[in-house]
């Protein structure tokens, strides 16, 4: 597994989602930090996980709406290109996949992925209920 920096928007209105959120990133064994900026509504966690995967939790847990604003890969491989040509494939091939889906099915049940961009090494990524 790589090690990740993720920025996230997450709306913090008052003290109960500031809460909500900081309960849910110290329960998650999976990050080694987290900074919570209040007042810009962001959230930033770096440790050993799968980006998307962490804010569908963070929304599950919250019920707040994430979007990646940023993801920061860093490894140690000496072979990072492939390693980075071979996640761009496979992140084309998952754009696809999810476009497809949207396509045939305009109600969703449950939380879904409503924008998929990868434009070079920055990452969109958003979470919402319908």
């Amino acid at each position: 597994m790589q090690f990740y920096c993720m920025v996230m928007r997450i709306n913090i209105d008052c003290n109960g989602c500031f809460r909500k959120v900081r309960r849910a990133l110290l329960n998650m064994q999976e990050l080694e930090t987290h900074l919570i900026e209040r007042k810009q509504c962001r959230v930033s966690v770096c440790g050993k996980f799968i980006p998307q995967d962490v804010a569908i939790k963070i929304r599950k847990k919250t019920n707040r709406r994430v979007e990646i604003l940023e993801i920061q890969e860093f490894s140690n491989d000496n072979n990072d290109n492939d390693n980075d040509e071979n996640h761009h494939n496979e992140n084309q091939q998952e754009n696809h996949h999810q476009e497809h889906q949207t396509q045939q099915h305009h109600q969703p049940h449950g939380p879904y992925i409503s924008s998929w961009t990868y434009p070079s090494n920055h990452h969109q990524f958003a979470t919402s209920v319908t």
